[in-house]
């Protein structure tokens, strides 16, 4: 294995979007992240990754208008909170760019269904990858709202949303992170 991509491997975090400085994404880098997404092992080359990209900061405020009104939707009036609205309401407009991580389930017949979320997965680890080693923050967040939002979304028969990926730069980049020693998590046979 090369070393620089271990080093990007080691970088890679979870920076969120209130982190981010509100500089653009270049549309190229966008498109250069979902590439390497497009190459992420699948079997049986199901290739079940779907994006949904928010790019414009009008489609990310028409993003964040419909998780408010999910939300509100959602909740009853005693556990309604304005807090909670606002902030599921403000990531989408904090990011330069936001993407709908979504799949395509191939059938029963074909393959479990747990192994193409895997390779959603692994699309999604492509994607974190990429952004790190352009300098991109970036998040994947499983809010309820959206995993209920194929109409929104404008999803097919067969597919459904695993999430949202939040992407902006962030000049918090440099935070490392911690992992227990490896040795703790094999065992040799």
């Amino acid at each position: 294995m090369n070393q620089d991509i271990r080093e990007v491997i080691r970088k890679r975090r979870s920076i969120f979007p209130a982190a981010y400085n509100q500089k653009p994404i270049a549309h190229e880098v966008i498109v250069s992240i979902l590439e390497a997404a497009n190459w992420a092992p699948n079997h049986k080359k199901t290739q079940p990754w779907r994006f949904v990209v928010f790019e414009s900061a009008e489609s990310r405020q028409d993003l964040s208008n419909y998780l408010a009104s999910a939300y509100k939707a959602s909740v009853s009036e005693e556990k309604f909170s304005e807090i909670q609205q606002k902030k599921i309401s403000e990531k989408p407009v904090q990011s330069a760019c936001v993407i709908a991580i979504c799949m395509q389930r191939s059938g029963e017949d074909v393959i479990p269904e747990w192994e193409e979320i895997a390779a959603v997965s692994c699309a999604v680890q492509n994607m974190w990858l990429s952004c790190t080693a352009e300098g991109i923050g970036s998040f994947w967040a499983t809010p309820g709202l959206i995993l209920k939002a194929d109409a929104y979304l404008g999803l097919q028969e067969g597919q459904r949303c695993l999430g949202l990926f939040y992407m902006g730069f962030s000049d918090q980049m440099d935070i490392l992170g911690q992992r227990d020693d490896i040795a703790t998590k094999i065992s040799w046979r």
